[in-house]
């Protein structure tokens, strides 16, 4: 049970005194980053979902 709590002594220690968080400002502009990220790969794959619906459509002659 020592070794437990030892652990989580450390942790909290590594936590409050050992890691470096990023500033507000850091945060936000990553969170950005993030999210024209995530809206540039939905779009990628909406448009691959579109071609590959539209080339089965014209091979198999249905629509959906």
């Amino acid at each position: 049970m020592a070794k437990v709590l030892d652990f989580f002594k450390d942790s909290y220690v590594e936590v409050t005194e050992k890691v470096t968080w990023p500033t507000w400002a850091q945060l936000q502009n990553h969170a950005v980053i993030v999210l024209v990220a995530s809206v540039i790969i939905a779009l990628v794959i909406f448009a691959m979902d579109k071609v590959s619906s539209n080339v089965l459509e014209l091979l198999y002659g249905i629509n959906s």
